[in-house]
């Protein structure tokens, strides 16, 4: 018999999938070692660590009760460590997964009073199947060291004292909500922070209500630097991020994130001063389905030399503040630019765009009504490139900035979005653990 796996790859601008067939041994002759931390089994082992000598490649470490320690797996290979199935078992203490390969985990609840809830190093294809890790003292989930971490059906890194999910070191995370949520909520740090990684969720994902603490940095939703990926894309559901005092999303120092939309919307609402903030030589863009709102200076902003794109149904609505004299619905600023290939940008507090020290706009096809401050101003060093000006364009009222030629729009070939990804493999994954964790 053989199990399929899902090997995470990367490439540049997206995250895509492939698949490594790795042949294992027929199901009968796998090892199902029982743990009982409750100590109603007399013939379980008493704990997990009293089980791992025994686990050879493609064991299977079947929990059951509340397991009082650290748990830590060191160069092992084809793992299955879990509840018996639909059901759960606690862990309280740190779970570690070091130089390893093929690790599944079902059904784990985790905290660590002092530490990471989940900390992964050097390994692969690890998989995190309807787990949690909350109430942490460090991170949910901390990936370093070229490491692949699947979050796969639902999860929650809720509620721990270092953030939510730390990803650095040329690792990825990557999130598969297909059966419920994944919840990144109520952490002192950002939600998820990134740096030199790489981030995914293809929805159904919330991030909310993160909070900044003396050492922990500010609470964005989600925060990348080091030249970071990100895609945030809606296959399985909305994404939600709000609540996050600092802002929505932070992305410096040459990272890159796309937000796309396979129905659901991305939504980023009510997040302190900022819904995305794209600075430092960084790039965001918007593949339609965003809804951008209610945050009190700017819904989307772009500096220092930093870029911002927009396509299709987005909508940036309902941001700024009268006390604000920076407010807009997106504004760039510092030899900044963005472009505009439709969408709605109203009900804003100051102009719809704001364009600041040699910064620009290129937009046509763009929806823009009751902004306060109108459609768009720039500051004398800054110019736009627009539609406005055709023979039926809107009127000039509420346009406050210069065209440095007739010449027209910037044509722009839109990139497809990624494709929804293949999770056959990871299905078959629960499907083989399900038939070994059943009770009979």
């Amino acid at each position: 018999m053989s199990l399929t796996i899902g090997l995470l790859s990367r490439s540049r601008g997206f995250a895509v999938q492939s698949v490594l067939i790795f042949l294992l041994a027929p199901l009968g002759l796998q090892a199902q070692l029982l743990v009982d931390c409750s100590g109603n089994d007399p013939n379980a082992f008493p704990n997990i660590n009293s089980a791992l000598p025994y686990a050879t490649p493609w064991s299977s470490i079947i929990v059951t009760g509340t397991c009082n320690e650290n748990v830590s797996l060191y160069g092992m290979n084809g793992i299955n460590l879990g509840a018996w199935w639909g059901q759960t078992a606690t862990i309280n203490g740190t779970v570690s997964i070091y130089y390893s390969t093929l690790i599944y985990l079902y059904g784990l609840n985790i905290t660590s009073s002092s530490g990471d809830g989940v900390s992964v190093g050097g390994s692969r294809n690890v998989v995190l199947d309807t787990c949690t890790s909350n109430g942490n003292g460090g991170a949910g989930l901390n990936a370093y060291g070229m490491s692949e971490v699947l979050v796969s059906s639902s999860g929650a890194f809720n509620g721990n004292g270092n953030g939510g999910i730390r990803i650095f070191g040329n690792s990825l995370v990557a999130l598969n909500a297909w059966g419920g949520l994944v919840d990144i909520s109520n952490n002192i740090g950002p939600g998820v922070w990134s740096s030199q990684g790489e981030f995914n969720t293809f929805g159904h994902t919330t991030i909310a209500n993160n909070q900044p603490g003396p050492t922990q940095g500010p609470a964005f939703g989600i925060q990348l630097l080091g030249g970071s990926r990100a895609q945030i894309g809606t296959p399985y559901g909305p994404n939600i991020l709000q609540g996050n005092p600092a802002g929505g999303v932070s992305i410096g120092e040459g990272s890159e994130i796309s937000f796309w939309s396979s129905g659901q919307p991305n939504i980023i609402q009510g997040n302190g001063p900022v819904g995305v903030s794209v600075n430092l030589k960084s790039q965001a863009t918007f593949f339609g389905g965003a809804e951008i709102s209610n945050h009190s200076d700017v819904g989307v902003e772009a500096y220092a030399n930093s870029q911002a794109n927009f396509f299709g149904s987005n909508k940036v609505q309902g941001n700024g503040s009268p006390s604000g004299s920076r407010s807009a619905g997106v504004r760039v600023d510092g030899n900044s630019e963005a472009f505009l290939r439709g969408g709605d940008v109203s009900q804003n507090v100051g102009p719809g765009l704001l364009s600041l020290v040699n910064s620009s706009f290129d937009f046509t096809g763009v929806t823009f009504s009751r902004n306060s401050g109108g459609i768009v101003t720039c500051d004398s060093s800054s110019v736009m490139v627009s539609d406005l000006n055709g023979p039926s364009s809107t009127p000039a009222a509420g346009v406050h900035c210069g065209t440095p030629h007739a010449l027209g729009n910037r044509h722009i070939s839109r990139a497809a979005a990624p494709p929804v990804p293949d999770l056959s493999a990871y299905k078959a994954m629960q499907a083989k653990y399900r038939k070994l964790a059943t009770r009979h």
